[in-house]
């Protein structure tokens, strides 16, 4: 379970990146996040291989009739034409900042319009003053205004603006921790150490950057420290068992020394696996935090459910009985196996659902493949389109790989949540309650879209006749 755990590590950092930009300056992020081609926040952002991002979009027409690719800012060329693909950390940390900053919808409207006011796109921090696309004209074609600086249209553009001098934020002091205009930094601030924000934006991603290696090196040099611990008393172990023997035949004894305490031992071993819980349980909250951003709506799709099934009218719930219903016999439903899929497919990015299974003696949950066949068993394995968990019997539970991984949890879950993340090839499921990571599996090839999968499990003579229910995600809140 290791790399399982770490195997997220790029959605924490972007998360904790995203957390403390947003709180020390919107505006320096908004421009961190800001495609120098069409000015706007990324959309679909792609890397070049010099390093520079762009939305997909606007690199794609800057090379269109030409026979090679070009970097638009540093002009470096390409002697092949690179194969754009989606940043999808950087794009995360778009998404993130539009939805925290309100950027998707802007009820900011144009200062200049007579009569039926329009939606601005922009704000001047120099002008202080939005714009629509209309007026917005002259910042983007007359040289002395192409200088002001703009962000994204907000409704609370004081913020960005230095109240006793009426000029924009540009400096951050950090003595003081707090953003200064530039006649603050020649006032007042002069002594202190100013720089301009986007440096200072800069050095804090570094900082987090590096703080996120650190916090990881220190949990893999504990983890081995704990590896040799156990190592060294099990040879101590071996060495009192042959001690212990006759001093016939082939045994020799073996010193043992003395000055060796394995209590002591012991101690530090169990000192050090408490202090690795508890680092692992505060990246697992944090990582079930951020894949909670990405709920979905998913509802059960009645003509792929096998027969046994009953599915409730709003698609959210699904039990299994006893009489086999009269249903249309089509390609989708599953003939043999009692589950049904969701609705739902999907074929790229990340989605994240949650599921009831409280009172339950078994079910399987997970995601397939589209292109299984449905008719006849099926075989629960990534080899044969399947990602699932599955409880049997109670309390055995085990994640379906080839062989199958029996799973060792600590309390019974009765809310399970599911992550996929197409292009990562990753699929993780959470004990919703504990704040737990249940397993993942790491390192798969999607090409087809993928369903969320569920299985009920059987009636257990009516003691389990409670369904699964599909549930509305709670952010979790610290």
């Amino acid at each position: 379970m290791k790399v399982a755990l770490f195997s997220n590590v790029d959605y924490i950092l972007s998360l904790l990146i995203f957390s403390v930009m947003a709180s020390c300056n919107g505006s320096a992020l908004n421009e961190e996040l800001q495609c120098s081609i069409c000015l706007e926040v990324f959309t679909d952002p792609v890397s070049t291989p010099c390093g520079h991002n762009f939305c997909r979009t606007c690199l794609s027409k800057c090379w269109t009739n030409k026979k090679i690719g070009f970097c638009p800012i540093c002009k470096e060329r390409f002697v092949r034409r690179p194969d754009l693909k989606i940043n999808t950390t950087l794009r995360d940390l778009v998404q993130h900042f539009k939805k925290n900053l309100n950027l998707e919808e802007s009820e900011v409207f144009c200062d200049f319009c007579d009569e039926r006011k329009q939606k601005a796109v922009k704000s001047c921090l120099t002008c202080q003053s939005s714009y629509c696309d209309d007026h917005l004209e002259l910042h983007l074609r007359v040289p002395r205004l192409k200088k002001h600086k703009l962000i994204n249209a907000v409704e609370n553009l004081e913020d960005y603006i230095c109240q006793k001098h009426k000029r924009p934020l540009e400096m951050f002091c950090r003595d003081d921790q707090t953003c200064v205009c530039l006649s603050c930094s020649e006032g007042e601030h002069r002594t202190h150490n100013t720089v301009p924000i986007e440096e200072e934006s800069r050095e804090k991603k570094n900082q987090l950057v590096q703080t996120q290696i650190d916090v990881y090196q220190i949990i893999q040099d504990r983890m081995k420290k704990i590896q040799e611990i156990k190592h060294s008393i099990e040879l101590r172990k071996m060495n009192s068992s042959l001690c212990s023997r006759p001093h016939n035949k082939n045994w020799t004894k073996i010193r043992i020394d003395s000055d060796v305490n394995v209590n002591s031992l012991y101690r530090a071993l169990t000192l050090l696996k408490k202090t690795q819980e508890t680092l692992n349980e505060k990246i697992i909250q944090t990582e079930l935090k951020f894949v909670q951003k990405f709920a979905v709506g998913v509802t059960l799709d009645p003509d792929t459910a096998n027969h046994h099934l009953y599915l409730s009218d709003d698609g959210k719930q699904v039990s299994r009985g006893d009489i086999k219903q009269v249903v249309p016999k089509n390609p989708e439903r599953f003939n043999k196996a009692c589950c049904v899929l969701a609705k739902q497919g999907f074929s790229s990015g990340r989605f994240y659902y949650e599921v009831q299974v409280k009172g339950k003696t078994g079910w399987e949950l997970g995601v397939i493949r589209e292109s299984i066949n449905r008719k006849g068993e099926i075989i629960l394995s990534p080899e044969d389109g399947f990602w699932t968990v599955i409880l049997e019997n109670e309390n055995e539970y085990s994640a379906c790989e080839n062989p199958p991984v029996s799973l060792s949890l600590k309390v019974k879950p009765e809310k399970v949540g599911v992550f996929v993340d197409y292009e990562e090839g990753l699929v993780s499921f959470y004990d919703v309650d504990s704040r737990s990571l249940i397993y993942s599996f790491t390192g798969q090839t999607f090409t087809d879209k993928l369903y969320p999968y569920f299985n009920p499990g059987d009636n257990d003579k009516g003691k389990t006749s409670c369904p699964l229910i599909i549930t509305p995600v709670s952010p979790l809140k610290y």
